[in-house]
């Protein structure tokens, strides 16, 4: 059966319908996955969803009681709202750029906010209105600063979230899309929402990464090693030497135990493992157990133990030596900050020197993170912890997502679900997804004792009969941390190894973030780095008087951690035993 259309094209109206009945049947299909993908999730937990009442009752006190001492700013505020509301009206009555100026929103790149009248006034109203909001947050002089953080916070994600090109009928590079597409790229973004939701038991967490790329052990983390030691909470690897001799002391490495060790292993251009191998150092690394809810009860204590402490023991044994050279990353090095305050007040020097990456170990400025180190939000993740054993994957990862909202979560948004395109495969996101649960001991341990009451940095943690303190560090240190960190902050990690001991100690800041600051191989001659061997200011004082170096600091590193490593000895090759090659098995275990 066909039609003739006035231009004398023949349409096919049996394949017409027949799409469109192949439509309706998938639409039909992703609404009944949608729906029982819904009905898996949990019921909400509210502590973990939105701030607690008193944040809005502190809010509107403070509000009151500046409009009763000066309505005058509060009558401002309003007037140069509607100014601008008036400026963004007329201003779309003539499209084109609004601030030739501003800095570019690349939410705002399409031409269209330019050139449609329409778009253009969403456009400057949005920016109107979301400033306003920012600005009265910040005049709030009579709110205490860890409420202002916390509220300015929550404005911030408020404002994100409004953003008109986060909706389907005001954004234009979708509209074309699926006018391109006729409407093929909707039911795609359809089938990737769904994906993502049946992914995460109902729970919308956005798919940042084609995880169907990569393969740990084929083309990430494919450093040659050995398993040589398993524990409850870790796996030992030692790695293959690529020399004829080593230096004699090892490196025992621990990294964060949020997500996997591979982060130093992605792939062999920017591999940490595989660079410190070619140096010639001896290298074991720990890859963390993922938890289940059968270790709700796991501590602290027991990562030191059957993990720090475990690491460091067998590293001695394999090498024959009496000391290591310990590494901490994020998380990781906080704790082995514990342990070598541990190991001070029990006498054993088995730590030769310590190495810090981005490490934290004085929280008394709670920086970004003060909207969830409070009390409202750490009781949500006392309840999610209670409830489940642990404290999911997902939980964190959401929470770290939204520190960097617009990228992280809106804009891959916006290219899966609205204009149904593939992630990107790219192996950090790929990495940065594959994330783990934590334990829900181990969890308030390190929200309640470390985070919010200080104790390490106070001297009192208490934890294994000891009360451990920042001051009983004491070896020679060194720490690297990254200037745009967002997760721990450099000016907080400097804080905390001023407070260390008497031992030597070299800062180092890196340019980039948490973890491009780090993983910065010299191959890439990316980022710089700063450094003064003054640490008796603050932290502005040390980077007003630091100088500043090109290219990685992993040399300078390597010059370090020579002096500390003894004569060369033979190269050692890792043991075989049954425990398997590397990576092992434990970084393959995902979060449930």
């Amino acid at each position: 059966m066909s039609d003739e259309t006035t231009t004398g094209e023949t349409v096919d109206m049996g394949d017409h319908g027949s799409r469109q009945r192949e439509t309706a049947e998938r639409l039909q299909q992703l609404s009944l996955r949608l729906m029982s993908a819904l009905s898996r999730r949990k019921a909400p937990n509210p502590g973990i969803e939105a701030p607690g009442p008193d944040l809005y009752a502190k809010t509107a006190a403070a509000w009151w009681e500046q409009m009763m001492q000066n309505p005058a700013r509060a009558v401002g505020h309003t007037m140069g709202f509607w100014e601008g509301s008036i400026r963004a009206w007329t201003g779309a009555m003539t499209p084109g750029p609004d601030d030739e100026e501003a800095k570019p929103d690349k939410r705002f790149t399409d031409g269209e906010w330019d050139s449609n009248p329409w778009l253009n006034y969403l456009k400057r109203q949005y920016k109107v209105t979301s400033g306003a909001m920012r600005a009265a947050v910040e005049d709030l002089d009579t709110l205490p600063d860890k409420e202002k953080r916390r509220l300015r916070y929550f404005s911030d994600q408020i404002a994100n979230l409004m953003a008109p090109n986060n909706f389907l009928g005001s954004n234009p590079e979708a509209l074309r899309r699926a006018m391109e597409t006729d409407g093929e790229s909707l039911i795609q973004g359809l089938e990737n929402l769904v994906t993502d939701l049946e992914a995460n038991d109902g729970e919308l967490l956005v798919k940042l990464v084609d995880d169907s790329a990569f393969s740990v052990g084929e083309n990430i983390a494919t450093a040659p090693g050995q398993v040589v030691l398993r524990t409850k909470m870790m796996e030992l690897i030692q790695y293959a030497p690529a020399t004829d001799q080593v230096h004699a002391v090892p490196i025992v490495i621990f990294p964060p135990w949020i997500n996997k060790f591979y982060v130093l292993d992605l792939k062999p251009q920017n591999s940490l493992i595989r660079w410190l191998v070619d140096q010639g150092y001896t290298v074991f690394v720990a890859s963390w157990v993922n938890p289940g809810p059968d270790m709700a009860d796991t501590g602290l204590e027991d990562y030191i133990e059957h993990g720090f402490l475990a690491g460091i023991d067998a590293a001695k044994k394999i090498t024959k030596q009496k000391k290591v050279n310990a590494v901490g990353y994020c998380i990781a090095g906080t704790t082995l900050s514990l342990t070598l305050s541990l190991l001070k007040q029990r006498g054993d020097r088995s730590v030769n020197s310590a190495t810090l990456f981005t490490a934290l170990t004085d929280f008394s400025d709670q920086g970004e993170f003060t909207p969830f180190l409070q009390d409202d939000f750490i009781d949500g993740i006392e309840v999610e912890v209670n409830r489940s054993g642990l404290l999911p994957a997902r939980v964190m990862s959401r929470t770290m997502s939204f520190l960097r909202s617009n990228d992280l979560v809106y804009g891959p948004a916006i290219r899966s679900y609205m204009l149904g395109e593939t992630p990107p495969a790219f192996d950090l996101l790929y990495w940065n997804g594959d994330s783990t649960n934590l334990p829900g001991r181990m969890t308030m341990q390190y929200l309640r004792g470390l985070c919010q009451r200080n104790e390490f940095a106070k001297g009192a943690f208490e934890l294994m009969g000891h009360s451990l303190s920042v001051r009983d560090v004491d070896v020679p240190l060194m720490a690297v941390v990254a200037q745009t960190d967002h997760i721990a902050a450099w000016k907080d990690c400097y804080r905390g190894v001023q407070a260390m001991g008497s031992g030597a100690k070299t800062f180092v800041v890196s340019e980039s973030g948490h973890i491009a600051g780090i993983v910065n191989p010299p191959s890439k001659k990316k980022y710089g780095h700063y450094i003064n061997d003054d640490l008796r200011g603050d932290a502005e004082a040390w980077l007003a008087e630091a100088s500043f170096h090109e290219g990685s600091w992993w040399p300078r590193w390597d010059a370090w951690l020579t002096e500390r490593s003894g004569e060369m000895v033979p190269a050692r090759k890792p043991r075989q035993s049954d425990l398997g090659p590397a990576p092992g098995s434990y970084v393959k275990i995902k979060a449930t």
